[in-house]
């Protein structure tokens, strides 16, 4: 049986919607989130209820994987509006630092578009909005990128444009270079497929794209 697979926020959203699609394919699954004992223990899913800030916890998580799809995300709420947010950047220095200690090299992370350098592809009224609500969370996102990109490990960014909970199509547009960069909807199973895509086949190594339909 081949090295699972660490995806981290497993239990929702894109996270969860990968674990259903690297398990379609036959491969193994480590699913990392608080709420993962939630999940059903399976010859193809390990169920591993941990904290993404712990250095403990994410070093075990990494014992004997062989990639890292990372799709941490917060609950929308309020006060988002003006507290800070944390969760994304500290996360990724705890990975970034347990990958190395354990010679893990292939990280694809989510983020979103509006992180780092995609943020230059907006509009000005779709910046001005967009930073409005999420600019707390996005700063946080931007931090997460530099310290991705500065980091040896075989990196994919990997920045959703609007998630939609529709099925699977054709239709998902991998945008690499940043003259196409633009806003739109895409399924959260798209981007699910992409990101397995992504680790199966050493797809856009060192690569930030842009997903969209």
């Amino acid at each position: 049986m081949t090295a699972p697979i660490l995806i981290m926020g497993a239990t929702s959203g894109i996270g969860a919607f990968a674990v259903e699609e690297a398990v379609g394919r036959g491969l193994c699954v480590r699913a990392f989130g608080r709420s993962a004992d939630t999940l059903q223990k399976t010859d193809l899913v390990e169920p591993f209820a941990e904290d993404a800030r712990s250095v403990e916890d994410v070093s075990a998580a990494l014992t004997g994987a062989r990639a890292v799809i990372y799709a941490l995300g917060i609950k929308e709420r309020l006060a988002m509006l003006w507290e800070e947010e944390t969760l994304f950047s500290e996360s990724t220095r705890v990975l970034l630092d347990a990958m190395k200690a354990n010679n893990i090299e292939r990280l694809v992370a989510v983020t979103g578009f509006g992180a780092g350098r995609s943020r230059s592809a907006m509009s000005s009224i779709e910046r001005l909005g967009h930073r409005a609500i999420l600019g707390r969370p996005y700063d946080d996102k931007d931090r997460q990128e530099a310290m991705i990109v500065e980091s040896d490990l075989d990196w994919t960014i990997a920045r959703p444009v609007i998630l939609t909970n529709g099925a699977k199509s054709r239709g998902l547009k991998v945008l690499r270079d940043p003259s196409t960069w633009r806003n739109g909807l895409v399924s959260r199973r798209d981007v699910a497929r992409y990101l397995v895509d992504v680790v199966e086949d050493g797809l856009d190594i060192r690569t930030d794209v842009v997903l969209a339909r």
